[in-house]
């Protein structure tokens, strides 16, 4: 069974005890560390069982010390697993939690698990923006903060998709006082990004080889497609969402106002058609980058060719 780890991580009457197993896995360490910390923590809680740290799954094949007193196994290398060796830690009394780090079997493993019954299947990537609404919005609430609309979007754009630095800047800003949160501060407090990668959406409408010419000078890595993937993909929704180009502008985050006379042309550009292969271009493109790391550079620029595609056809 798959568990979305925000939900997870923001659930706090979570039991770890309903499975037996936990397999964790993905490119976000820092988030990986946090979730696992919570299922120990959470299972301490009432079982007072001890941690064991086991370097991989052949250390305890055999069944050593997994039905002594309660312990939750901590399993750090998952190479050989299958049914059958998983059936032998059915019967433990405690949990085990299996991390894997991305790779070439990281499916075949984690399918063992997706079908098990007695499994939590828990996926730790790069948070989109749905993740990063889900995290602000509750620790708002908790913290009894009142935010500005147009701030609120500023954090949710701006303070990037790696858990742990979007982690860490929150905390600092809902340590803040109330009347001391505001755009200044909050500029001050937290490291926004100013290298211009966000701003390649606002080069779509230029040619080709001058958009070719600054993607390769700002994007290096996985990480800026990806980034720079939300970045676009918050635009994209604007249009995707909007009913009529009233609703548009009055959704334009206010701190963009120097962009806004090139959002609504952009906007008008748009029918229900090309909507249609909007959505259709930012559901491929995430699979792609979800799930073919290796090609992520090529389909960062091929994603945004084809924005500009769509836009003027």
């Amino acid at each position: 069974m798959k568990i979305d780890p925000i939900d997870l991580l923001l659930k706090k009457d979570f039991t770890p005890s309903k499975k037996k197993f936990y397999f964790i896995s993905g490119n976000e360490v820092t988030l990986i560390q946090k979730i696992k910390a919570i299922i120990i923590e959470k299972y301490h809680e009432f079982s007072k069982a001890s941690l064991e740290y086991v370097e991989s799954i052949n250390d305890v094949s055999d069944g050593v010390g997994l039905f002594e007193d309660k312990k939750i196994f901590l399993i750090k290398n998952c190479t050989g697993l299958d049914e059958s060796i998983l059936n032998k830690f059915r019967e433990t009394s405690g949990i085990i939690i299996f991390i894997q780090e991305n790779s070439p079997k990281i499916k075949k493993i984690k399918n063992i698990f997706i079908k098990d019954r007695d499994s939590y299947v828990i996926d730790c990537y790069e948070l989109n923006r749905d993740a990063k609404i889900k995290i602000l919005n509750e620790s708002l609430i908790s913290s009894k903060i009142k935010i500005e609309k147009n701030l609120y979007w500023f954090l949710v754009e701006r303070l990037g998709n790696r858990f742990g630095f979007f982690d860490d800047s929150l905390r600092k800003v809902l340590q803040l006082k109330q009347e001391n949160i505001n755009f200044v501060n909050i500029k001050k407090l937290i490291s926004i990004n100013e290298d211009g990668k966000d701003k390649l959406y606002f080069s779509i409408l230029n040619k080709n080889r001058d958009i070719i010419g600054i993607y390769r000078e700002k994007i290096l890595t996985s990480s800026d497609v990806n980034e720079l993937y939300y970045y676009c993909r918050f635009f994209c929704q604007l249009i995707i969402d909007s009913k009529n180009e009233d609703e548009y502008n009055k959704k334009i985050p206010m701190y963009l106002f120097k962009e806004k006379r090139f959002l609504i042309d952009i906007y008008r550009r748009f029918n229900l058609k090309k909507k249609k292969l909007l959505i259709e271009l930012l559901s491929s493109t995430e699979k792609i980058l979800r799930n073919e790391n290796n090609l992520s550079l090529m389909s960062g620029l091929r994603f945004l060719l084809t924005i500009k595609k769509i836009t003027i056809s």
